[in-house]
């Protein structure tokens, strides 16, 4: 058996807290045990990205660019990383070429090393802007595939996404297995035909929610995967990641040593462990292992959804009903990844067809927007009748959704007009018009 050592990347900062505590962690509780992170050999921290930004100027009232800034000042050895939706950047939606342009841009200028970028519909074309003006940036490309079950993803479709990616720059491609349903011979088997195929690293990031991660990390090392993600163990488990510690001392004295030291590991366990009684409030998620998710694949985060949005109608007892509704709404979808944002719009069409009684008797823009083709080309094909019955005799698109979009950044900076101080103030606002403007006036003492 070959040595290898195995890179282990952190999510702690990012994911983890995004899991676990409603993305609430602030930027002072990140940067005390930074230097201890720091010097601990990781292969990379995920610090930015997905609904970090949205949350910082939402509910913690701060800027999230200030925030790269500060953990780029204090992560001095470690390369940093963030998850970016393609063409979606960080929000929920599509934005126009210039915009995915100027962010990539401006984050690599605030010093991110790794852009992990992947789209809810697996939709290769969704990617490559952002893929391309990282790589003009000299970044490193990770590209991702949203890993999910269906008629039609199977082993051979992953393989030919990924020649897909491979031949539009990645520098890597991370199995993005969002809802923990990533089985551990599956696993195997795909990272063994990636690795067979293809020279670049492979990266694979999970969470715990089915109870199956661990081992299915040590089936993907086997075949040959090269990094995985993990969280700090007092942060760890449940909807998060898997705790980086059980990894580090089960493949500790093996050809897949980390080199990771578990003490240190130890001692940054204890520091989060304090900061997590802080946020008490959002800390909801009490089951260990959801088996639900092997069912319906509903991550985490949905599940949590549906009972915020069914209790607010007084309709709990309506959950097995809307649980079941998933997988044919999805159907009729043609079995998008349930992930940001698509994870949304087919939650919420469920949530609408069981509380209604009747099935698409009332749809969300979302979904006629999907059913347009705006989001970009389905897994399978959509129900026919169910497309007919939403957008009626409109015709859907069938190019790269930006290709539809006018630039949006004049516009942007036309309406901001003298609130917006820095060129990165116009991008927060182009991304969330009414959080940010919001947000720009209390930070900058402005009345509106």
């Amino acid at each position: 058996m070959n040595s290898r050592k195995i890179g282990i990347t952190d999510t702690t900062w990012r994911d983890s807290h995004q899991s676990l505590l409603a993305t609430r962690m602030k930027t002072e509780d990140m940067l005390p045990i930074a230097g201890k992170m720091d010097e601990m050999g990781f292969y990379s921290m995920e610090v930015w990205g997905g609904a970090t930004f949205d949350t910082c100027m939402r509910f913690l009232k701060e800027d999230p660019w200030e925030r790269l800034d500060k953990i780029r000042q204090v992560l001095k050895k470690t390369k940093i990383q963030m998850l970016l939706r393609g063409q979606n950047l960080v929000g929920y939606k599509n934005y126009a070429d210039d915009v995915v342009e100027e962010f990539v841009k401006k984050a690599a200028a605030h010093g991110m090393d790794i852009f992990r970028i992947f789209d809810a519909m697996n939709d290769v074309r969704n990617l490559s802007k952002a893929m391309e003006t990282a790589k003009k940036e000299k970044t490193h490309v990770q590209a991702t595939m949203s890993y999910t079950i269906s008629p039609v993803h199977n082993t051979a479709y992953f393989v030919k996404m990924a020649q897909d990616l491979v031949n539009i720059g990645a520098d890597s491609i991370c199995i993005k297995d969002m809802a923990g349903i990533l089985k551990p011979y599956a696993a195997f088997e795909l990272v063994s035909e990636l690795k067979k195929r293809f020279s670049v690293p492979v990266q694979v990031h999970t969470h715990y929610t089915s109870g199956m991660a661990s081992m299915m990390y040590l089936k993907a090392i086997e075949a040959g995967a090269d990094v995985i993600d993990t969280a700090i163990s007092s942060l760890a488990l449940g909807t998060s990641q898997p705790a980086a510690e059980p990894m580090v001392a089960t493949l500790a004295g093996t050809p897949y040593d980390t080199g990771l030291n578990l003490e240190a590991l130890g001692e940054i366990a204890e520091y989060f462990k304090e900061v997590r009684k802080k946020y008490k409030e959002f800390d909801v998620y009490s089951m260990g292992v959801d088996t639900n998710v092997l069912l319906y694949q509903v991550p985490g985060g949905m599940l949590s959804n549906f009972i915020t949005q069914l209790q607010q109608q007084d309709a709990l007892d309506k959950m097995p009903e809307v649980l079941a509704e998933v997988p044919r709404v999805r159907e009729d979808l043609g079995y998008p990844p349930l992930v940001t944002p698509t994870s949304q719009i087919v939650g919420t069409q469920a949530v609408m067809n069981v509380l209604l009684g009747e099935r698409y008797k009332m749809v969300s823009t979302e979904v006629r927007q999907y059913m347009k083709g705006m989001y970009g080309a389905t897994p399978a094909p959509v129900n026919e009748a169910i497309r007919k019955q939403i957008i009626r005799d409109e015709k859907p698109i069938t190019c790269r959704p930006a290709d539809v979009i006018e630039p949006e950044m004049g516009k942007a900076r036309e309406e901001l007009g003298s609130l917006a101080r820095k060129e990165e103030d116009v991008l927060s606002y182009a991304i969330f018009p009414q959080v940010a403007k919001k947000f720009l006036e209390e930070h900058y003492g402005v009345n509106s």
